[in-house]
């Protein structure tokens, strides 16, 4: 049984979940809620949002996230994707638009740059010491 949900009356996510917003619900369980995007990058373009009002990830109480993926596989599966994309974002900068933690399914119907997310991806080239030191940090906060 999951933590009594927290909500932000002036959230539009929470304002979904209450159903004073409508929507096009897909899948509903007792934590999360997922619907068509009406934004959408691509067709069948999709958000999760669990249920509990959490404006980033790592200030969501775990049992929120239980069955995120669950549903972002079945949404996946149901429109019979070979390729797509599962986003989340946290904070402005991070290109998070509402403050309510979501998870997008985004179809990538096909190679070009009209439809779906597209993603610059400037990886960093010699950093195997930056890595490593980090590693050891990070290893000491875990």
């Amino acid at each position: 049984m999951a933590a009594a949900a927290r909500s932000l009356s002036t959230c539009i996510f929470c304002k979904i979940i209450k159903g004073e917003i409508p929507s096009f619900k897909l899948l509903e369980t007792e934590t999360s809620y997922s619907f068509l995007d009406i934004g959408p990058l691509s067709k069948g373009h999709a958000l999760i949002i669990p249920k509990d009002h959490a404006a980033k990830l790592h200030e969501l109480p775990d049992e929120y996230l239980t069955d995120v993926l669950p549903i972002a596989k079945k949404i996946a599966a149901a429109q019979g994707l070979e390729n797509y994309n599962i986003l989340q974002n946290n904070g402005r900068i991070a290109h998070q638009v509402v403050d309510h933690v979501h998870f997008h399914v985004i179809p990538k119907p096909d190679a070009s740059d009209e439809e779906g997310l597209v993603i610059g991806w400037p990886a960093k080239s010699d950093v195997m010491e930056e890595v490593k030191k980090y590693h050891q940090e990070l290893l000491g906060k875990l």
